[in-house]
Order: structure tokens, then sequence, then C-alpha cells
């Protein structure tokens, strides 16, 4: 194995044990939503939209669509499962109307990835077209996942209270983009270092928000949303929660 091959795998192998850390980071939000039985102000358009770039990434990993990317496919197809199940718990204990929205919004990913993956099988022959079709869908979304906290990291800016941003959180952003970055650069890839390097990017910003404003948490007014980075904004369509539910944010 030469050592160009040797550190594609290393990468792949640390963004997926990053990512994997980056999915599973939310377990105690919902562990919050299942022993109170209710999303409160939270919402759930973050795992939707990040259950849509799993499915995206894992479809363009797979060995017809781009080769010796199997390792996307792993961590991705793992994130479809976990994420499932965070939409699976929100709609069992969101209103009525936020489970319409979430449920109208599941079904438009459903249908954007069913169009790729079957625009990818029927209508496009040559493997190139294929893997640029795809990789476009995969990158254009994944962008739009990692830029999900830029509001989050507004309020920080904004109350000077990192209080809503966790370090590990932040750090695993970090960790995970800047794998999948230079796992693209050595595969020259353009389709994985370029969303992964935004990632990368928006991971150091965070890291460095929480160095400046790490102490201030009891010093300035707290922020008066409920949420946290790895869901975006608290749900603004619901009421606020008491002071002593608000006490008990993770």
């Amino acid at each position: 194995m030469s050592q160009a091959k040797a550190l594609h795998l290393v990468f792949g192998v640390i963004g997926n044990a990053t990512g994997l850390f980056l999915f599973l980071s939310p377990s105690v939000t919902f562990k919050r939503i299942i022993m109170n039985r209710s999303t409160e102000q939270f919402s759930g358009i973050p795992y939707v939209m990040t259950l849509l770039n799993c499915l995206l990434a894992a479809w363009y990993g797979l060995p017809f669509i781009s080769p010796n990317n199997y390792l996307v496919s792993a961590i991705n197809g793992t994130g479809v499962v976990i994420e499932s199940v965070y939409v699976l718990i929100f709609l069992v204990y969101a209103p009525k109307k936020e489970k319409g929205r979430i449920m109208a919004l599941l079904f438009v990913i459903l249908a954007i990835f069913s169009t790729v993956a079957l625009v990818s099988i029927f209508a496009l022959k040559q493997e190139k077209k294929r893997q640029l079709f795809c990789g476009f869908a995969a990158t254009i979304f994944s962008i739009i996942m990692y830029a999900s906290p830029l509001s989050v990291m507004r309020m920080v800016i904004k109350t000077k209270s990192v209080e809503y941003m966790p370090f590990l959180l932040s750090l695993f952003v970090f960790l995970c983009g800047t794998s999948w970055f230079i796992y693209g650069l050595i595969g020259n890839d353009k389709f994985l270092y370029i969303p992964n390097g935004f990632g990368c990017f928006l991971g150091a910003m965070q890291l460095i928000l929480y160095g400046i404003y790490r102490n201030n948490n009891d010093d300035v007014k707290k922020p008066t949303i409920d949420g946290n980075l790895e869901m975006g904004l608290a749900n603004p369509h619901q009421p606020k929660q008491p002071a002593h539910v608000k006490n008990g944010q993770p």
C-alpha cells in the first residue's frame, strides 16, 4: 500500500470516528424529550436535513457512483439510521402542528433523494456524469448541514455566552470536517474537500468563539431560547418553557 493510500485510509477512519460522535451528540437532547414526553421548543428540521445529507453522501460513496469511497458510505449509512431514529422520536412527541410540518419536510427530502437516486441509475449511464450529478447534490446539502449552526454562532456573539454551543460538539464539528477535508484532498475529490473544508472552517470559528466567551456564562444575560448547536435554533412557533424547565437545559 502506497503512503498516499495509507493516509487516505487513516483519515477516512478518523472521519468515521469523529462523524459517529457528531451524529450521537444529540442523544442527550432526545433523552430529555423522551423523559419529558415533549419536544418543548426544540426544532426537528435540522435532523430531517441531516438525514437527507446522510442519504445523499452514503449514495455518493457507493462504488458505482464514486470509486474508493466506501468509508464515506459506511459513516453516512450509520448516520441515516441514527437520524431516522431521531426523526421518529421527534414525530412521536411533537405537537400536532409541528408533527405535520416535519412529516411534510420528510416527504420532501425523501422525494429529493429518490429523484437523485433514480436519475443517477436510469438517466446517467456514464460514470463521470453520474458522479458529477450525485456529488453536486451531496455537496449542496452537506454545506447546508454545516451551515446550520451559523444562527447559534450569531447568538453567541450577541449574548457573549456559549451556553448553547457545547465545546465537545464544536470540537467534533471541527475534527469531522478536517478529517474528511484531508481525505478529500488526498483522494482529489472536490465533492468531499469543498463542503468539508467549509465545515472545518466553521468548526474552527466555533472553537475560537468558545475560547473568547467561555468564561462569560455567569456574567452575562442568558440567551432566551431553548436549543443547542446540534439542533440549530429552537422552534420559534412554540411557547417558551417555564424557568425551572429552562434551567434543566443539557
